[in-house]
């Protein structure tokens, strides 16, 4: 590393650098060049650091070069497994090319998205496979497997992501017999493991990287080798899918997949009876009786009355329990013969475990809730507050953290991410984006609909939203807070206009804005997924509608739960949780606009709240410099330029 952090930056992102020189489309950013140095200064001073870097920065360079010429291991956290393949699969290239070195660089994932070996070779032996469909993906993956070098689903394009065949052959944890298994020295996941141990740098997603932090401290521990830095690429979610693993959740599915897989394994390996038939057929029962207690309406509610269901409903808790605990002893015999039977003993030891965290303690530091989607019941135990536990785990015990997204700020502060996540002490820098915000973008609020939580705002939303989609012939995003909305303006403007119309819900993510991205004048109606993530340059997207602000739906138990701890310690929920989650969720959404330079369009909220209420200031300061409007007519003046 050479002797400043600064001499690193200036040489790779100056006006005269080594970017400069070998990028054909280069532009010197000096925002890129000053979060490069505040990354390298991080990285060698072991200081944690928060960047908002703003839409067009060059973030990711900015960090990964630093990260590469650190000399010690950092890990990588992207927010989505797609920008995880574009990192490992343009941009290191991209550096190694540049650099003139190959760099010691690998990615994981989580192990489903990994095939195994060995469950491949039993299946051509043993009748899972149903239906021609299942038969042609299997010939698929039968013949990629001989070639690929890393067994990583997302090789093979022409595997649907609804196809029903790769859960029966990935590489779950829950089926794994570890080093016992005929495949352990030519195993994907063994493979990816070694890699890892080579690497300098690792590039994970989220959900990988808190799964792995939440069983550091466990017997069997993680798979991220140690590190001493990390880096979170989209950090504004870090809050949530923290949130995920260290709670946990025990669904209807999960005994039901416990199941299927313990008869598959029996048959297989030869250790089925009677008796163990009858118990499955008894654990079936036990569990479709104790999950039809919480009801059949699908949603998610927070759930404190676990005493009173023992008192009432005690003998079907207690019969799933003891069903449980006789296939547990029969697994217990198996697999001193059968290693394949490890994993689902310990499989369902764990259900046994959480099923009795959750119906017989009370955690106060956790919220207890339940959801109903589709045929699954999932009881769900969250913690309230993330933040002593990042404390504890992550920033007192990692070196450095950096934490970077075009979303962090509230206000021009980092106030509320810092508080939501417990990061006491940083050094923090915000770029601003290199667009011209001014020159590009419209944002348009009108003032004459009604509230949006009034009962004719569907419809007087729908006749506003037809009138701008004239004026900008479609090509238009138009993001939902809520499902329901979504339908019911779909609904009323579909018959109004000729243009193409997609809707969340009808096909997968990657194939609507395929078909967006391919489709002239296409126009998008979506919820929450689609709110970031997405990238659409270009004038295909030339407006992105956005029905009102954004705030969490207060009853939901997880923000309910936030929002009575808040209170309880005297504090001012709306103001301190609400608005700057909102805040930050709206600046992701109007985020979807504006991808590049030469991107022009029109932002629209259809929310006049913004205008008419004092925390409206927030939302406003939390956005770029826009042109603003409250008359359409300033829309269709801005389309005709």
């Amino acid at each position: 590393m050479l002797r400043r952090p600064s001499e690193i930056a200036r040489q790779f992102f100056g006006p005269q650098g080594w970017l400069a020189r070998c990028h054909p489309n280069y532009e010197y950013r000096p925002g890129q060049l000053e979060m490069a140095e505040a990354v390298a200064t991080a990285l060698e001073e072991k200081r944690h650091l928060i960047v908002e870097a703003g839409t067009g920065t060059g973030k990711t360079l900015a960090y990964l070069v630093p990260a590469i010429l650190f000399g010690k291991r950092v890990v990588v956290s992207t927010g989505t497994k797609n920008l995880q393949e574009q990192i490992f699969f343009k941009d290191i290239p991209f550096l190694e090319q540049h650099l003139g070195r190959p760099l010691r660089v690998c990615y994981m994932k989580g192990r489903n998205n990994y095939a195994c070996r060995q469950k491949i070779y039993d299946a051509e032996k043993e009748p899972i496979l149903e239906g021609m469909e299942e038969l042609n993906e299997f010939r698929i993956i039968r013949e990629w497997e001989k070639r690929t070098e890393t067994g990583d689903r997302a090789e093979i394009r022409e595997l649907p992501e609804t196809s029903t065949l790769w859960p029966k052959i990935d590489a779950r944890r829950e089926l794994c017999s570890g080093q016992k298994c005929q495949q352990f020295s030519r195993c994907f996941i063994t493979k990816m493991l070694q890699r890892a141990h080579e690497s300098d740098l690792i590039i994970v997603n989220h959900h990988l990287f808190f799964a792995d932090l939440a069983v550091k401290d466990e017997d069997w521990g993680g798979i991220i080798p140690d590190y001493a830095a990390v880096i979170f690429d989209e950090a504004h979610e870090i809050e949530d899918v923290a949130g995920q693993y260290f709670g946990f959740s025990v669904s209807n599915h999960q005994v039901e997949e416990l199941r299927r897989d313990v008869t598959r394994t029996a048959h297989l390996k030869g250790f089925g009876s009677r008796e163990l038939d009858r118990i499955l057929t008894a654990l079936r029962d036990a569990s479709e009786r104790f999950f039809a207690l919480f009801g059949e309406e699908e949603g998610r509610w927070g759930f404190n009355e676990q005493e009173r269901l023992l008192e009432k409903h005690g003998e079907r808790y207690d019969e799933l329990l003891a069903q449980l605990e006789l296939l547990a002893l029969k697994l217990e015999g198996a697999r001193k013969a059968i290693d394949e039977a490890i994993p689902l003993l310990r499989r369902t030891v764990e259900i046994q475990e959480k099923l009795r965290f959750w119906m017989e303690t009370r955690d106060p530091s956790c919220v207890y809730w339940v959801e109903r989607r589709g045929r699954g019941c999932y009881l769900q135990v969250t913690p309230i507050d993330v933040a002593p536990v990042l404390r504890e785990r992550l920033f007192d015990r990692v070196d450095t953290v950096i934490l970077t997204s075009a979303t962090l700020s509230v206000g021009g502060t980092f106030d509320y991410i810092k508080q939501r996540l417990g990061l006491d002490h940083c050094r923090e820098l915000i770029v601003p984006g290199s667009f011209d915000y001014r020159r590009q973008t419209l944002l348009y609020v009108p003032q004459h609909l009604p509230d949006p939580r009034s009962p004719t705002f569907p419809d007087a939303a729908a006749t506003e939203i037809i009138q701008i989609l004239r004026i900008t012939q479609g090509r238009a995003f138009i993001l939902f807070t809520s499902y329901q909305q979504m339908q019911a303006v779909y609904e009323r403007v579909r018959p109004a206009l000729d243009y193409p119309m997609l809707i969340q819900g009808t096909a997968p993510r990657t194939a609507l804005l395929d078909e967006f991205r391919s489709t002239p004048h296409a126009v998008l109606f979506a919820t929450s997924s689609f709110w970031q993530g997405v990238d659409v340059p270009g004038e295909q997207l030339s407006c992105v509608i956005i029905d009102k602000l954004p705030f969490a739906v207060p009853n939901d138990p997880v923000v309910e739960a936030r929002i009575r701890a808040l209170r309880a310690e005297g504090r001012n929920p709306f103001y301190e949780y609400q608005i700057p989650q909102a805040a930050l969720t709206l600046k992701q959404g109007f985020g979807r606009l504006i991808r590049s330079s030469s991107d022009r369009g029109v932002l629209v909220l259809l929310d006049h709240r913004i205008c008419q209420r004092p925390y409206g200031k927030i939302f406003f300061d939390s956005l770029p410099d826009y042109r603003f409007t409250t008359n359409r007519t300033d829309v269709e003046e801005f389309f005709r330029v």
